[in-house]
Parts: C-alpha cells; sequence; structure tokens
C-alpha cells in the first residue's frame, strides 16, 4: 500500500494542486464580486430590512458600520474599511483579509501553470493585494458615481414636498421610500436619525462624512446654514441640484474628450506586463538563466518601480477634478 502510493508520479500531484489553487482563486473572487443584498433581491435595503422586522438601531449598525477595532486606530485599516463600507459588498474587515489570502493563495498555485515556479510566490503576492483591492475600489467607484447620479433626483423630489408645504423630514422619507439604492438607504439612515432625536445637520453631515462626496459635503452645508440662518430650503435644494447636474455633463464631456489619452495610458502601462508574461511563457529560460546573477533582482525591481511611475505621471496626465 505505501509503496504504491510513493510510485504516483508527482505531476498528479502538481497538477492537483494547480486545480485547486484555481478553483479557490475563482470562488473567492465570486465571493468578493457577489453582494449580500443585490438590486434583484431588493430595490432598497433599509426598506427589505424594515420588512424582516428590524427596529432603527439594527438596521442603522447594519447599513452604517462605521471603523471598529484595529481598523478605527490605524489610519491604512481605518480608510480600507471606510472603502468596505463604501462599496456596498458587505464585506468587514475579517473577511475581506480572509478572501485577499484565498485569491493570494489561488494565484500563486495557478502561476506555476504559466510561469516559472520561481515567479509564483509574487504574483501570488500581487493577486493577494492588487486584485482584491481593485475590486474593492472598481465597486466603491460604481456605487458612488450612481449616488452622483442619482442625488439630484432625489434633490427635486426633496424640493417638490418642500413647496407642497410637506415637512423636510417627509419629503426626506419619500425620497427613501420612492427611489432605489443606494441613495434609498442613505436617506432612509437620515430619516431614522432625525425620527428618533438626532438634529438635522448632524445627520446631514454624517451622511457627508460617510459618502465623503463633493457634491454631499455641499449638500450637508446648506442643509447646516439654512438650518441656522433660515430662508427657502427648496430653492437651495433645486439650485445644488441643478449645479450637480451640470457638474455631471461637464465631467461626461471632459471624460469623452480625454478618452484618447486615457486609452493610451492603459496600453503603455499594461504594455511591460503583457511582454513579461508573453516572454516567460513562450520562452520559460529567458529570465530563469539569468535569475541567479547579482544584479537581476535590482534590475527587475528597478524596472518596477520605473513601469508603476510611469502609469502614475500618464494617469495624473489624463485625470481631471471638476
Amino acid at each position: 500500500m505505501q509503496t504504491a502510493f510513493l510510485d504516483i508520479d508527482p505531476s498528479y500531484l502538481l497538477f492537483t494542486l494547480m486545480a485547486l489553487g484555481i478553483f479557490l482563486a475563482f470562488t473567492g473572487i465570486v465571493q468578493l464580486l457577489t453582494r449580500r443584498e443585490s438590486g434583484a433581491d431588493a430595490r432598497n435595503r433599509r426598506m427589505r430590512l424594515l420588512e424582516k422586522g428590524a427596529t432603527a438601531s439594527e438596521i442603522r449598525a447594519i447599513l452604517k458600520p462605521g471603523a471598529r477595532g484595529a481598523s478605527g486606530r490605524l489610519p491604512a485599516l481605518a480608510t480600507l474599511s471606510k472603502w468596505l463600507d463604501q462599496s456596498g459588498l458587505g464585506l468587514d474587515m475579517k473577511r475581506y483579509l480572509a478572501l485577499c489570502l484565498v485569491a493570494g493563495f489561488g494565484s500563486g498555485v495557478g502561476a506555476t501553470v504559466f510561469l516559472p515556479a520561481y515567479q509564483a510566490p509574487m504574483i501570488g503576492l500581487l493577486g493577494g493585494i492588487v486584485l482584491p483591492l481593485g475590486v474593492v475600489l472598481a465597486a466603491r467607484k460604481q456605487r458612488m458615481d450612481k449616488m452622483v447620479r442619482q442625488l439630484p433626483d432625489a434633490l427635486d423630489l426633496m424640493a417638490r414636498g418642500l413647496r407642497v408645504g410637506h415637512p423636510l423630514n417627509t419629503s426626506i422619507g419619500a425620497v427613501a421610500r420612492e427611489m432605489a439604492d443606494p441613495v434609498a438607504s442613505e436617506f432612509g439612515l437620515i430619516f431614522d436619525q432625525i425620527s428618533y432625536g438626532d438634529d438635522l445637520p448632524d445627520a446631514f453631515q454624517e451622511f457627508a462624512e460617510r459618502i465623503d462626496l463633493e457634491d454631499v459635503h455641499y449638500l450637508s452645508s446648506s442643509i447646516g446654514i439654512q438650518h441656522g440662518t433660515g430662508g427657502d430650503l427648496a430653492r437651495v435644494i433645486s439650485v445644488l441640484s441643478r449645479v450637480i447636474r451640470d457638474r455631471i455633463a461637464l465631467r461626461r464631456k471632459i471624460k469623452a474628450i480625454s478618452a484618447e489619452g486615457r486609452l493610451t495610458a492603459w496600453f503603455l502601462s499594461l504594455l511591460p506586463a503583457v511582454i513579461y508574461f508573453m516572454t516567460s511563457t513562450t520562452s520559460p529560460s529567458y529570465y530563469a538563466d539569468v535569475s541567479g546573477d547579482p544584479l537581476f533582482a535590482p534590475l527587475m525591481a528597478s524596472i518596477i518601480g520605473l513601469t508603476v511611475l510611469n502609469a502614475l505621471v500618464l494617469w495624473k496626465l489624463v485625470s481631471f477634478r471638476v
């Protein structure tokens, strides 16, 4: 029995580990991309929780978790925790780190199929750090862009409610009921806070800090100033809605004009990585034969550093703030 086990071809074990690594990487990324509550399940996360009988405090704990533990004390982890909350993926820090480990292990084992074994740790490190972070940032950007697109409609709905004589809290509740996420759940949190005793400016200030968008900060400042001095809030909200729409139109125009530059930046940034990958795949000995040279590691580090610097400079040239 023991002799038969020792006679097994090692390549079978290697291929088994490769398949396991690819499977773990695939399932980890799928779980990272899959939200706990998708738009198909519920148009408004807050309304779904209310239907289940959740109280306002429980809803606030779920939808507005904030930074806790070590993630609240360390600046880098606090920023990452904030990105996770803003992405809407429903991931906490522990689950995110666990998925990073799974993605890193899967990427490292899967890389041995195409690249030499000595390069697998580097690929695993990149896969465990860059890939999950990129998914979180992409989901965060998508959710923030949707928030900005929905904000003018939400402000118009609030302004119409104020013009017909509804209190501000009732107008905010109408936004939470009638619109879709993410703006519906966020305005629902504001509605719950005001209903249970929080001051109106404080609720909008927390909303601005939670979302951290320039347009939302403008809204928070407008509400705070109007609450302290009085005035026609419906007109202020209408003007702010029009300004946000104009800014969105200007952003889209600039994005269309700079499309060629952004495509060039993508091409020049990814070209060195593609050349390295193709060369390592078609001719593994090209880099393996010189990997033992003392100058190999410093030169590779210099090439990687210059490639990253080139990408940063190019993206700085084609990125415009409106």
